[in-house]
């Protein structure tokens, strides 16, 4: 087993789909994406202005989703760091993201009671769902990226 120090609490992680990469998101805001071999700091990508909560690889590996309590959605390009899209259509905190199976979408769970699916490639709001009463906290496309599927505070799941 081995042992990687972050920079600050770890809220969320995921590996990539070769195995090769880490990313984690954390109380320090940022994003950092890690050798799974050797355990390096490979980039640490910052633009959200409070802790992330949560983290996705897309199904290629070429990119990263996060949501942050700043309220938005970023996806970044898993090799360079840079930031791809930002997407801003929640009115509270996000706690979960996943992208589609195809990578062409990517879903949100946000503390305002809804789930947002977006258009990964134009950041624009393809759907937002509204059902449940209380705070959503994590959210997942089917296999085979025909329907969502949400959990939330309020003792229910939608799909």
């Amino acid at each position: 087993m081995m042992i990687i120090k972050a920079p600050a609490k770890v809220y969320s992680i995921a590996t990539s789909p070769d195995g090769k990469q880490v990313v984690s998101g954390g109380a320090d805001q940022t994003v950092c994406i890690w050798d799974a071999l050797t355990g390096d700091l490979v980039k640490e990508l910052k633009r959200h202005t409070e802790s992330v909560q949560s983290v996705a690889f897309s199904p290629d590996g070429k990119q990263v989703v996060s949501g942050s309590l700043d309220q938005t959605v970023c996806i970044w390009d898993a090799l360079t760091g840079d930031l791809v899209k930002e997407f801003k259509g929640h009115t509270a905190s996000v706690w979960s993201v996943a992208f589609c199976p195809d990578g062409k979408q990517v879903v949100s769970g946000s503390h305002d009671k809804t789930v947002c699916i977006w258009d990964a490639l134009t950041g624009d709001l393809v759907k937002k769902l509204k059902g449940h009463t209380d705070y959503v906290q994590s959210v997942a496309f089917s296999p085979d990226g025909k329907q969502v599927v949400s959990g939330s505070y309020d003792k229910t799941v939608c799909i």
